[in-house]
């Protein structure tokens, strides 16, 4: 299948649009998505744009897939979260055996959802490994069919285990949500909606080959493009377009009430003020040009990987440097956007208020960072980046 066959995702996350934006209090209620929402998802096979074609998803491109976030995003941002989330689950498709990924990913709810790296220890043993451990930021959790936890791999008495290089493994263990004891922690800020509980195991066995590790090459099977994507710049490429899809939607909405609203001590409505017709430029350029520089690197990123080399510390610098720097202008926009509003924006009846709160929430993780300047700086100047941050 060409680029050109592949599926109009950003379309078929449109065409919800109104049904998600229309469930968005009962998710932020339920602390998931909503039954109905799911199932409308699941319709659209939403959670298998990443999935190969070999066991029928789609591979899409990473643009692509920015932009169908985006769109989510733009109804809805803890949809939008969990599908990002179950999205870059699917990575690891392409690190297992196609029996193993169909048994994983072939059912039509099939959703997966994992969190950082944790404490957890798993101990070789025969045929696969025994796990113990708890993980946090289950993301999609609630409406999960499969867990995977990042593990350490140790010996019985705890030691971290290395492999041939020296290095500290590591392994994630995929396996049914049911055998998981699930803890329900998620009372935050933001992302409600996301259900991003903890889940912890005792002396689970999990077969050797329903394990993996991210982005590790010896377990590939995969060979196409988008898996040479490291997990974590997939994720990367779709939070960015989700931070703008919420600011978008921000900045639309105020325009509208700015037809109507009075602001303090004014004779006329917003839109009439000089300050905010303004500010409103502004904030249109920050959110318009931060997206335009993210597109453009989305697509030179891809075109790097598609020619069978690797990116360039360049390309990957610059890359990193427009997903950071579109995550932080769509915070800006959203700021300016919830005092602009006054009042209306602190009320639960409008929806400015939980998205101001979604967008920070979003900016708590560290795809926005500030410290993700550096290496790009260092690549910048000539020198080579610090750590595996590019």
């Amino acid at each position: 299948m060409s680029d050109t066959d592949k599926i109009d995702w950003v379309a078929r996350a449109q065409a919800l649009q109104e049904q998600i934006a229309a469930a968005a209090d009962d998710t932020e209620a339920q602390g998931k998505v909503t039954p109905q929402v799911m199932a409308a998802l699941h319709d659209a096979e939403l959670f298998r744009m990443a999935l190969p074609r070999s066991i029928g998803g789609d591979e899409a491109t990473p643009l692509m897939l920015m932009q169908t976030i985006e769109a989510i995003a733009q109804a809805d941002a803890s949809t939008a979260w969990c599908v990002g989330q179950g999205t870059g689950c699917t990575w690891g498709s392409g690190y297992v055996s196609h029996d193993v990924c169909k048994d994983i990913f072939g059912p039509r709810e099939a959703v997966m959802a994992w969190g950082p790296p944790a404490k957890a220890a798993a101990v070789p043993v025969d045929g696969g490994y025994k796990v113990s451990g708890e993980w946090r930021f289950g993301s999609g959790s609630r409406n999960a069919t499969w867990l995977g936890g990042h593990s350490r791999v140790c010996d019985e008495e705890g030691n971290h285990l290395k492999d041939d290089d020296g290095k500290p493994r590591m392994r994630t263990m995929l396996f049914e949500k049911s055998k998981a004891e699930m803890i329900d922690v998620w009372q935050v800020m933001g992302l409600k909606g996301t259900g991003s509980d903890n889940y912890k195991v005792t002396d689970l066995f999990i077969p050797e080959e329903y394990t993996t590790w991210r982005d590790s090459q010896p377990d590939r099977v995969e060979k196409g493009p988008l898996y040479n994507i490291p997990l974590l710049t997939s994720y990367g490429i779709m939070f960015s377009g989700l931070t703008l899809g919420i600011a978008r939607t921000m900045l639309e909405d105020f325009k509208e009430l700015a037809v109507t609203k009075v602001g303090g001590g004014m004779s006329t409505v917003l839109r009439e003020n000089a300050v905010i017709q303004s500010q409103v430029s502004i904030n249109e350029a920050k959110l318009r040009s931060s997206r335009a520089f993210l597109v453009e690197m989305i697509e030179e990123y891809w075109e790097a990987q598609c020619s069978g080399e690797p990116p360039s510390f360049d390309v990957r610098g610059r890359l990193r440097l427009a997903i950071t720097y579109s995550m932080n202008q769509a915070q800006e926009v959203a700021n300016f956007v919830f005092q602009a509003c006054g009042t209306n924006a602190i009320f639960e009846t409008n929806p400015f208020e939980r998205r101001f709160r979604d967008i920070h929430t979003v900016l708590a993780q560290g795809q926005s960072h500030v410290s993700n300047y550096e290496p790009v700086g260092e690549v910048l100047m000539g020198l080579p980046p610090s750590g595996h941050r590019v």
